[in-house]
């Protein structure tokens, strides 16, 4: 999943003021490219507090905007998402009543007063960054608009979940502590990739966090799909392929049960690099499998999650999530959780339910 962040902040950082009325911050101009940046998303997640503040419908107007993505096969408007922790939610609400796009309540606890009106996704703990884009992923989401408020814009920054960071700041308004509501003050960090622009008297600067490597990581994925159909069909099991990709660029395969019959791809990937003397070059590397990583088993001492992280993997890429077939994965949430990069190609999927047919049966 590709995720944005997007926000106006006045000039002294402020992202609203102490009064009841919605503050428009951006300009006309800078308005424009908002609603513009909103139409190429999957989904967009405000915070509940401005779902309380403001009210949006959360909806694309432009009929061209709406035309080109029914044209591409996508729902007219964007799947609405918003976080809560208290539950403070009003079915009356534009978020609830308007449009017929999905709509998700990510909450700590089960809200049933939300329920005949969207889907609720309950963490049942802490409510994490990490937890909302792995369960949106497995939803079908790929690229994710995160427009406020500030408690949401620094969980997703903190969890480094951010690849793209849009901060249009109005220099012509200034609010001051005393006017001033909850203010979001962000610097990009040295290696992100930033340019600036004056757009309607606003100052836009676009800070990439995370560059795209879809291309690259697809020439990979295919090449572990393909590992997965050299595994041999069993009852117990799926059939995965997996390849390590090191920084120096040398590279190890493997797939379920290539060497052992409890070892899975990733596995027989890391026992193929640690022969080679690669054990201390696997800190930074990446590693593509054709399915998520598992994160519990019972016929060996750690997960291939665990041992991804054991290792020091930087990044994870797979093309299907796991099914529930055996177990209940959890394996990209706790990946994220400890700060690996990982992305998902679901345009590889195909190949790997194709390579676990003798599962559907």
């Amino acid at each position: 999943m590709r995720i944005t962040l997007s926000f106006a902040t006045t000039a002294d950082g402020y992202l609203d003021d102490r009064s009841d009325r919605r503050l428009m911050i951006s300009t006309p101009e800078d308005w424009a490219e908002v609603l513009r940046l909103r139409a190429r998303q999957d989904a967009i997640l405000v915070g509940a507090e401005t779902l309380r503040r403001d009210n949006p419908a959360l909806l694309l107007h432009n009929p061209d905007a709406r035309l080109r993505r029914m044209t591409d096969g996508l729902h007219p408007d964007l799947t609405k998402v918003t976080v809560t922790r208290s539950g403070r939610l009003d079915p009356a609400m534009k978020f609830f009543t308007e449009g017929d796009a999905d709509r998700y309540v990510f909450s700590e606890r089960e809200l049933p007063a939300i329920e005949p009106f969207a889907t609720v996704i309950s963490s049942h703990g802490p409510l994490t960054a990490a937890f909302v884009v792995t369960e949106l992923e497995r939803r079908g989401i790929g690229s994710l608009l995160v427009e406020g408020g500030a408690e949401v814009l620094r969980m997703f920054l903190d969890a480094g979940l951010a690849d793209i960071v849009r901060q249009a700041v109005n220099p012509a308004l200034h609010l001051g502590e005393a006017q001033g509501g909850a203010r979001f003050l962000f610097e990009p960090p040295k290696e992100a990739w930033c340019t600036t622009e004056r757009l309607g008297g606003m100052e836009v600067l676009t800070a990439v966090l995370h560059p795209d490597t879809r291309k690259e990581d697809l020439v990979w994925l295919t090449r572990a799909t393909q590992e997965a159909f050299r595994c041999t069909p069993c009852d117990s099991c799926y059939c995965v392929g997996a390849v390590i990709v090191l920084r120096d660029g040398r590279t190890f395969t493997g797939y379920t049960h290539e060497t052992s019959p409890t070892h899975h791809a990733e596995q027989e990937a890391l026992a193929k690099a640690l022969a080679a003397g690669a054990g201390a070059d696997l800190h930074g590397a990446a590693i593509y499998s054709s399915m998520e990583p598992c994160s519990k088993r019972s016929s060996e001492p750690e997960s291939c999650t665990q041992l991804i992280l054991r290792y020091g993997f930087a990044r994870v890429v797979f093309a299907a999530y796991e099914p529930d077939c055996f177990v209940q994965c959890q394996g990209a949430q706790q990946l994220r959780e400890a700060g690996v990069d990982v992305r998902v190609y679901p345009e590889l999927a195909q190949a790997v339910r194709k390579a676990n047919a003798h599962l559907e049966r």
